[in-house]
This record gives structure tokens, C-alpha cells and sequence, in this order.
């Protein structure tokens, strides 16, 4: 019997769709890419959501032209052919539902500016494909602007995200705020007994330690993996759905984090799981992240979006739009019942 004590590399909430689509696909390696990005300057504990990021830039690239499409194309790993984007989104966004067993919540919405008008191919994009809402708002008025947006965002996400969009990014030349957001809600197949939660040690490297609330399951039944390459130990616990389950990923040797980050596209990759006794110890926590993904997503190489006089967002427009901003907030956590996680990212498009 294998004893593991988790620590969170990566968390996986697996949803199958019918199946495995061009869209799915490209948000695995985009998810990577941004992983390997945020690592490099953030040393504390994060959450992103490649999911929510790429979905509402993915929207925003169908408006795109030019050289402005190619780069957001290519940080965001998508395919030539739009019809096979459309095509896998449109069949997959539907299937992000809850049942009985769980909760699921995608929704995207589009802010316009009072008397800005979209393109039509660009609407239809955004109603047929992305199911996206459609709301003229006066972004003059930017408190009350910022404050019905951010009540959207709390309402889909059953009030986990807050404050995603600041009054102070928004002016008269705001012309659309492109907002998605998602939530989720599921317990374990089998809950984490409560009396065996207790503080015990985290270690943060090899030498140091702090004292965190453990739940602990002696003797469960799980899907656990151990890759000799990577040096790492991958545990799969399932949800009541079966479906749905999230991934705890440990390094074999303490100080063995960065070297498994470096591979993190290997991460992704299918297992092949025995389902066996494990005695598992995994921290009880909580993690509330913001991120300025328009830095990230210059480091992968898009450039002209968000540059005046370059951008070409002329599928959104006839006016000169550029990407002002990027912002995600992120939401999960994990208890002895199971986990509760809620995203949101919002992509401000100005007039230059």
C-alpha cells in the first residue's frame, strides 16, 4: 500500500465532453504554456483557469485580422481551420452542465458601449457558438458600469468571485468589456472523515515545514500512477459523478517541484492508473488568485492586440479597437466533502 501526502501541483476537473475536440486539445497545451509562464515570476500559491482564459480570448480572436489574429491564434494554440473552432466549441459548451450529482456553470456575456455597433458575423459568433449574452451598457458612468458587470460575475459564479473589473478601467472609450465565467460544485464519491483532519506537516522544500489541517483517508481505493520520468505520483479522486475528478500530482523528492514544472506539459498527458489501496494525507485549503494574463500572454507573443495603431480588431468593429486589459480572478476550495471552484476573466477592448 503506497502513503502519499499531496501536494498540489496542478488540478485537473475533468469534464468529458461526447468527445476529445480540437478546442479541448489546444486549451491542454495552451494550459501548459501559461503554467511555465507564471511560474517564472509567482512564488506563492496560485490558481489559473486555461479554460475560462481561452474561451473568451478565443471569442475575441474570431473578431481579429491580420497579424493580431495569427499571434492570439498561436498563444492560444488553436487550429487554422475557424469552422473545426467553431465546431468543437459549439458541441462542447453544452455539455458543461451539472445533474444530481454535481453543479456546472459556464456563461459568457458581451458589455457594449451605448451606440457601438458590432459586426454582424462577429454577433453571430458570439450568440450561436459562445452562447454570449449581448448587453448595451454606458461605460461613461463607470462605477455603476463596473458594479452591474461585477454583479453578473457574482450571480454565475454562485458569489465566489468578486471586484473582477475595476471602475477605473473602464472610460469613454471603453467599447466592449468580453466576459466568461464558470463555476463548480461536486463532493467526493467517498467523503473525507472528519475526525481524521488534524494539523500535520507541509513541507515547503526539504528542509522547511509549516503545520496545515490534513484530511486523511488510511486506506481508500484510488486511481494512483507513479511516473519514473517525470519523479512524480499521481493521484485521480473521483467525484460522486463519475465523470469528474481531480488530479493531485506530488514530485517523489521534496525538492522536486521545479523540475517537474519545467515538464509540465507532460502533466496533461493520459495515465494509466492501477486502482489501488493508498493512504492518503491532502491539505484542507483555500485559494482566491488575480492575474494580469495580459503579461502573460505577451511573453507568449502577442503583441499587436494590445498595441494603439497595430491592433486589428476590424471583425469586432468598424471603429480602431485594441485589448486594454485581461484580468482573471480564480476561486477553489477543498474540504473533506469536496471541492468548490469559480473562475472569471474578462478581456476590455478600448478606442485607440
Amino acid at each position: 500500500m503506497e502513503s502519499i501526502s499531496i501536494v498540489v501541483l496542478s488540478i485537473l476537473i475533468c469534464v468529458f465532453a461526447n468527445e476529445f475536440n480540437e478546442f479541448t486539445s489546444s486549451n491542454n497545451l495552451f494550459a501548459a504554456s501559461i503554467y511555465k509562464e507564471i511560474v517564472k515570476s509567482n512564488e506563492k500559491n496560485f490558481l489559473v483557469s486555461p479554460f475560462s482564459a481561452e474561451t473568451i480570448l478565443t471569442l475575441a480572436q474570431f473578431g481579429a485580422r491580420g497579424e493580431t489574429a495569427r499571434e492570439l491564434q498561436t498563444a492560444l494554440c488553436l487550429p487554422d481551420d475557424h469552422d473545426k473552432i467553431e465546431s468543437s466549441i459549439k458541441s462542447l459548451l453544452p455539455t458543461l452542465k451539472g445533474n444530481d450529482n454535481y453543479s456546472l456553470h459556464v456563461a459568457n456575456k458581451i458589455y457594449v458601449k451605448q451606440g457601438c455597433t458590432l459586426k454582424g458575423e462577429f454577433q453571430r459568433v458570439a450568440a450561436d457558438v459562445f452562447n454570449a449574452g449581448l448587453e448595451n451598457i454606458d461605460f461613461s458612468q463607470n462605477a455603476a458600469a463596473a458594479s452591474k458587470m461585477n454583479n453578473w460575475v457574482a450571480e454565475q459564479t454562485a458569489n465566489k468571485i468578486h471586484d473582477l473589473i475595476s471602475k477605473d478601467s473602464l472610460d469613454d472609450d471603453t467599447r466592449a468589456v468580453l466576459i466568461n465565467a464558470l463555476y463548480f460544485k461536486g463532493n467526493w464519491s467517498e467523503q473525507f472523515d472528519k475526525r481524521g483532519t488534524r494539523n500535520r506537516n507541509f513541507y515547503e522544500n526539504e528542509k522547511d515545514s509549516i503545520m496545515v489541517e490534513t484530511m486523511h483517508d488510511p486506506s481508500g481505493l484510488y486511481n494512483y500512477y507513479e511516473d519514473a520520468e517525470l519523479k512524480a505520483k499521481f493521484l485521480e479522486v473521483s467525484l460522486k459523478d463519475p465523470s469528474i475528478s481531480m488530479t493531485f500530482i506530488l514530485p517523489s523528492e521534496r525538492e522536486g517541484l521545479a523540475s517537474l514544472e519545467g515538464h509540465v506539459e507532460k502533466v496533461f498527458l493520459p495515465r494509466k492508473y492501477s486502482y489501488e489501496q493508498v493512504n492518503v494525507a491532502l491539505p484542507r485549503f483555500k485559494i482566491e488568485s488575480k492575474l494580469n494574463c495580459k503579461e502573460i500572454l505577451r511573453k507568449l507573443g502577442v503583441k499587436k492586440a494590445f498595441v494603439d495603431g497595430q491592433a486589428d480588431f476590424s471583425g469586432v468593429s468598424d471603429e480602431d479597437l485594441a485589448i486594454d486589459e485581461v484580468i482573471q480572478k480564480t476561486f477553489i476550495e477543498v474540504s473533506e466533502d469536496g471541492v468548490e471552484a469559480a473562475a472569471a476573466t474578462e478581456v476590455g477592448m478600448n478606442l485607440f
